[in-house]
């Protein structure tokens, strides 16, 4: 299997192609693009214009057991979170995460109105290969922990049920392959089913559920089908709204803090934006954040869960003894641990000055991630050296740095905009987590279906609605 991109004949990838965007066109693995990406005919676009979400042609091989070492431990990270999220201490470190810890230390100093909270997590992982170790053998190291408008929940399972289906149907997929080699993902329906559990705690049955998003949102269809599947699955209505528009619509009960929009009473506020600089362009967005975090509705994330999210956490916490302060058992903090890889401060410690003195002398084993979510913001090889050296001391702060992973490479034939093409590849497996807490005691806390995303090896950055990578699933070896 690992070779079949190679040995595919261009008529057997035409009959691929046409089989994937039927089934993307007849079963929503689709995304509408932005403007700019129109020609003046539209020609891109399969129908109502939308084209097929970037997607691989065929699933890619994936150790067995670094992937349910990575499902086994989400539970793990899903804890994790929480028990540092009710620590005030959180890191401030540059003026968009002092902005949201301002705005956290308001809301704690008014006093919670909702002492529930809704987590719907995504740790991310590449498989690290050592020079010598058998592919099978790969261990899983940690990317980043997500934790506010994980996306792709949707799409990634509408992948996997894509080629499952040109498996079943092509006979191209060979080596007498199973389908249990090609692991469903139930996401879609764990993403739904945990707002439809958080609705359910809030204890209304006239509320709905408000997701959160940009103004012309491009990758809605992922939300769409999240949003379809809470309908069906639990009859819970979804409202859409930015940020913008809470702020001139939202309003709170004067007695019990209940979130109102217009007359329409909110039980979930579930974040796909908010995460970003750009998702507050004036003052109105910091208004419609601060009303959503003063109500009684239950928050998808918190604030405090998103802080958890950021890089500085996720490099604090592989300093030593301090993942220890929230993981009391040995065993769970060594299964946490043994998924890190090394990362390293850039403030004014000893241990991040010479980080930065190592940085300057060889970046090239090296990644310096700000605090900012989304792709294409990491910096990379000699650029590092150029950015630290333009930096003060402070702005330093804003960043850290990661050991690059090396994964293994492998081949497939990757499908953007109805077009193929054969690449050299490497991917990276997201696992989703459902987290529930009544501010007393766990309600939920489940593993929540994967996301595979695989780009060409030429490309720096994962992200698939950045246009780096694409949507993919795992075939198990």
């Amino acid at each position: 299997m690992s070779d079949l991109a190679s040995t595919l004949t261009d008529d057997q990838l035409q009959i691929l192609k046409d089989a994937a965007l039927d089934f993307a066109l007849s079963h929503g693995l689709v995304v509408r693009p932005p403007p700019a990406a129109k020609d003046e005919h539209n020609t891109t676009a399969l129908a109502g214009g939308v084209i097929n979400a970037p997607i691989s042609l065929i699933p890619t091989p994936f150790p067995a057991n670094a992937f349910r070492d990575a499902v086994r431990i989400q539970p793990l990270y899903n804890q994790l979170v929480h028990d540092i999220s009710q620590d005030d201490a959180l890191s401030t470190v540059d003026d968009f995460v002092k902005r949201l810890y301002d705005l956290y230390l308001l809301v704690q100093k008014e006093g919670i109105a909702q002492p529930a909270s809704l987590g719907v997590h995504r740790s991310d992982y590449i498989i690290h290969l050592n020079q010598g170790q058998a592919f099978t053998d790969a261990k899983i190291k940690q990317v980043e922990l997500n934790t506010i408008s994980v996306s792709f929940g949707s799409l990634s399972s509408l992948t996997g049920d894509l080629h499952r289906y040109l498996l079943a149907t092509t006979g191209y997929f060979t080596d007498n392959m199973d389908m249990s080699a090609l692991p469903p993902s139930d996401s879609i329906e764990s993403i739904a089913s945990g707002l439809a559990s958080a609705h359910k705690l809030y204890g209304s049955k006239t509320a709905k559920v408000m997701m959160v998003t940009q103004p012309g949102e491009r990758n809605a269809f992922d939300q769409r089908w999240i949003e379809y599947n809470l309908l069906q699955k639990s009859g819970v209505v979804l409202i859409r709204k930015t940020l913008a528009e809470v702020a001139d619509q939202g309003r709170l009960d004067p007695k019990t803090r209940a979130l109102y929009i217009g007359e329409q009473e909110i039980s979930v506020v579930y974040y796909r934006s908010a995460y970003a600089t750009t998702d507050y362009p004036t003052e109105k967005e910091w208004d419609g954040r601060l009303l959503a975090e003063r109500s009684l509705a239950i928050k998808c994330p918190t604030i405090a869960y998103q802080l958890v999210g950021t890089k500085k956490v996720q490099q604090v916490l592989a300093a030593p003894g301090q993942l220890e302060r929230f993981v009391k058992d040995p065993s769970v903090a060594a299964q946490l641990r043994d998924s890190f890889t090394g990362l390293y401060p850039l403030d004014g410690s000893p241990e991040g000055i010479a980080a930065y003195e190592a940085a300057l002398a060889n970046s090239d084993e090296l990644v310096m991630k700000p605090q900012r979510e989304g792709g294409g913001n990491n910096i990379y090889g000699k650029d590092i050296q150029a950015t630290l050296k333009s930096l003060t001391a402070e702005q330093r702060n804003a960043y850290i740095l990661m050991d690059i992973i090396r994964p293994p490479i492998t081949k497939n034939i990757l499908l953007r905009k109805g077009e193929l093409q054969r690449a050299d590849v490497v991917s990276e497996l997201g696992v989703y987590g459902i987290y529930l807490h009544d501010g007393h005691k766990v309600i939920r806390n489940d593993r929540g279906g994967h996301l595979l995303r695989t780009k060409g090896v030429e490309s720096n950055e994962g992200g698939v609605a950045a246009g780096f990578a694409v949507i993919d699933s795992l075939l198990l070896v």
